[in-house]
């Protein structure tokens, strides 16, 4: 009962946000970033601690600079949470371009089902349109919202572009389905996350620090002969963003353990440092740092 009185209190707010245009919002934005960032806070300790962990050689003066540009953009992509409730289809299709599709049309042709990874990096959320530009049928993992109203609305929200939302711990379900019924499908995983430590299997550097890392998408393309693909989304300015493909293998099988695991890890790494802003700093993702195994 609690979670249906706080829905219905909130999400009609959130409703009249979303209808909102983007200049306008955007003015929200910046009011929302001062009393973030100059008023609440809200971890700007964890941020610096993880920038300064990634960039030891970096001087305070650029380090607090990056930290105000992540928190910038930091509203900004809630705030396009928000409008992803209304916006239409034509004016995603006109803020987030892809560079090159045809790479994975072309891939389309072979038959087989494809694992399409990235970080959480400029905005993720908007890649669920891409299921209008490609033969696949298009999933994205997400973890499951404990209100069961907001859940089924964001679930709604997204899945209008044509790309449905499969819980974490059904994906593997779905992709024995998927491959039982010769449904060809592509399956969308942000894996740059520290993982719990116990489901843990490989540590590594990760910006010269040793975490544990997410193994599920090359255990999944391993197990079930899927082709891996890497997103890179790049923001061209505010609200505008491009996303190309980087194919990462159509064989994974020939791979040595963790060896995807490491290329898709080093191509979050480079995109990261080219733009380290447009990273999720606020997670933790060197809270294991010193459980790393000897």
């Amino acid at each position: 009962m609690m979670n249906f009185i706080v829905y219905i209190l909130v999400y009609p707010l959130i409703w009249l946000l979303s209808i909102l245009p983007f200049r306008i919002l955007y003015i929200i934005s910046d009011a929302i970033y001062v009393l973030l960032y100059y008023v609440i806070g809200y971890r700007k300790k964890v941020v610096l601690y993880n920038l300064k962990l990634a960039f030891p050689n970096k001087p305070e003066e650029e380090i607090f600079t990056i930290r105000k540009k992540f928190y910038h953009h930091f509203v900004d992509i809630f705030i396009e949470m928000i409008k992803s409730f209304t916006v239409s289809k034509e004016e995603v299709y006109k803020r987030y371009k892809y560079t090159n599709v045809e790479l994975l049309n072309e891939m389309y042709k072979d038959g087989k089902s494809a694992i399409l990874m990235g970080p959480h990096y400029a905005n993720w959320e908007w890649i669920m349109s891409i299921d209008s530009f490609v033969g696949y049928k298009g999933y994205a993992a997400y973890t499951k919202v404990n209100n069961k109203y907001f859940n089924k609305k964001i679930i709604n929200s997204r899945e209008k572009f044509g790309t449905h939302l499969m819980q974490t711990s059904k994906i593997i379900t779905e992709i024995q389905y998927n491959k039982k019924n010769n449904i060809q499908s592509m399956y969308g995983l942000l894996s740059d996350q520290s993982p719990q430590i116990h489901k843990t299997h490989y540590w590594r550097d990760f910006f010269g620090v040793k975490v544990p890392v997410h193994t599920g998408g090359e255990m999944l393309a391993k197990k079930y002969d899927l082709n891996v693909v890497y997103m890179n989304v790049k923001k061209i300015k505010r609200g505008y963003y491009e996303t190309t493909f980087s194919l990462i293998t159509t064989n994974a099988t020939k791979y040595p353990n963790y060896e995807l695991t490491d290329i898709f890890i080093d191509k979050v790494e480079k995109q990261v440092q080219n733009k380290p802003e447009y990273y999720f700093w606020t997670h933790k993702r060197f809270k294991h740092k010193d459980k790393a195994p000897v």
